[in-house]
C-alpha cells in the first residue's frame, strides 16, 4: 500500500474479540438508525406504531394500523431508509476496493468515471427527454452511462494486459472531466425546473424510494459484497503491488478486470437509484481501516456496516435540518465528510512523525 494509505491504518479493533464487538455494535446501530429514520419526520410516528405497521405488513396477528400511519411508514419512510442503508454500504465497499486496486487513498467511484458517466445519462434524460437515449428511463440511462464511462476508462487505462494504478487513475480523471463537460453543457440549455432536478440528482437523494427500487440493489449489493469478501487474501496481495501479487501466483490483469467489473456494476446500480452521493466511498473505507487495520476482508465488513449506519443518518439530517424543505444527501455527506477527512489526515500525520 502507499504510505498515505498506511498512515491512516490504526487497528484499534484488530483483535478478533474487539472486531466482533465492533461489528455487533455497528449492527445494532444500524437497526437503531433505521428505526429513527422511520420515526422522525414531518409527521412523527411513535416507535410502537412503527412496530405495529411492520408486524401487520408481515402478516403477524396484530391489529390493523391507522391507514395514515401505514402509508407513512410502509410506503414512504421504510423503503427510503432501507435504500439509504443499501447505498451507504455499497458505495463504501466500492470505495474500499478501488483504493486497493489503484493503491491510492483518494480512490472512490468518481475516480474511475462511473459516477460522472451516470450523471451524464441522467442529465440527458432530464434535459432532452428519454427519446434522446433510446427511450430509457432516468435510472436506466444513468446505469448505462456509468458502465459506458467505466468501459472507456478501463480501455484507456490498460497497458500490456494489466491496469497500472497510475495509468488507471489518470484515465478515469480524464474521462470524468470529458463526461462532466458534456453534462455541464446540457445544464446550460436546461430550464430552471430542469436545473433544480439536475442539482438534486447530482448531489443524491433517496426521497422517492419505493419497495420496487430495493430489489435490484439488494441483489447486487449482497452478491458483490459476498464475492469480494471471498477475495480478501487476493485483495491484500494486490494492495501490496502488482509485482508482489504476480510473485504470489496471482493473475493480476484478470483479477483487476474482475474487481473493476464488479465495482462498476455495484456503483452503477446504486448511483442509478440514488444519484451522485459525495464522500461515502472516499471517507468510510479510511475510517474502517483506522478501526480494524489493513486486512481487506475486515475493511470490507467494517465499510459495509459503517456505510449502513452513516448514510441513513445523513439522509435523516438532510430532511430535518431545513424541514419541511429537504436537502440533497450529498450536501450533508460533503459538509461532514470533508472536515472529518481533513482531521483524519492531520491526526494520522502527527502519528506518523
Amino acid at each position: 500500500m502507499t504510505s498515505a494509505t498506511t498512515a491512516l491504518v490504526g487497528p484499534r479493533f484488530a483483535a478478533p474479540g474487539r472486531f466482533a464487538l465492533l461489528c455487533g455494535g455497528l449492527a445494532v446501530a444500524t437497526v437503531v438508525v433505521v428505526v429513527l429514520g422511520v420515526v422522525i419526520g414531518a409527521v412523527p410516528v411513535p416507535p410502537g406504531t412503527v412496530v405495529g405497521v411492520v408486524a401487520h405488513r408481515l402478516g403477524l396477528p396484530v391489529a390493523a394500523p391507522d391507514p395514515v400511519a401505514d402509508q407513512i411508514v410502509w410506503a414512504s419512510r421504510l423503503p427510503r431508509v432501507l435504500l439509504a442503508v443499501l447505498v451507504g454500504a455499497g458505495l463504501a465497499v466500492a470505495g474500499a476496493v478501488i483504493q486497493s486496486v489503484v493503491r491510492n487513498p483518494l480512490g472512490d467511484p468518481y475516480l474511475i468515471g462511473v459516477v460522472p458517466g451516470a450523471g451524464l445519462g441522467a442529465v440527458t434524460v432530464i434535459v432532452a427527454g428519454g427519446a434522446a437515449v433510446g427511450g430509457l428511463s432516468l435510472s436506466a440511462a444513468a446505469f448505462v452511462g456509468a458502465l459506458l464511462a467505466f468501459a472507456v476508462t478501463f480501455l484507456l487505462g490498460r497497458k500490456d494486459g494489466h491496469w497500472p494504478p497510475t495509468r488507471l487513475v489518470l484515465a478515469g480523471v480524464a474521462v470524468g472531466y470529458l463526461v462532466s463537460a458534456v453534462t455541464y453543457f446540457l445544464q446550460t440549455i436546461a430550464t430552471p425546473t430542469q436545473v433544480t432536478r439536475v442539482l438534486f440528482w447530482t448531489l443524491g437523494s433517496v426521497a422517492s424510494a419505493r419497495w420496487a427500487d430495493l430489489v435490484l440493489p439488494v441483489i447486487v449489493v449482497v452478491a458483490a459484497t459476498g464475492w469480494l469478501l471471498l477475495q480478501g487474501r487476493r485483495l491484500d496481495a494486490l494492495a501490496n503491488g502488482t509485482d508482489v501479487a504476480s510473485s504470489l501466483g496471482l493473475a493480476v490483469g484478470r483479477f483487476q478486470l474482475q474487481l473493476m467489473l464488479v465495482v462498476a456494476l455495484l456503483t452503477g446500480t446504486l448511483v442509478a437509484v440514488s444519484g451522485g452521493i459525495l464522500f461515502v466511498g472516499l471517507v468510510i473505507p479510511h475510517v474502517a481501516r483506522l478501526l480494524v487495520g489493513a486486512g481487506n476482508r475486515r475493511v470490507l465488513v467494517g465499510a459495509v456496516l459503517l456505510g449502513a449506519v452513516l448514510l441513513p443518518l445523513a439522509d435523516l439530517a438532510a430532511r430535518t435540518v431545513r424541514a419541511p424543505v429537504e436537502l440533497p444527501i450529498g450536501i450533508v455527506t460533503a459538509a461532514v465528510g470533508a472536515p472529518f477527512f481533513l482531521w483524519l489526515l492531520r491526526s494520522s500525520g502527527k502519528g506518523a512523525r
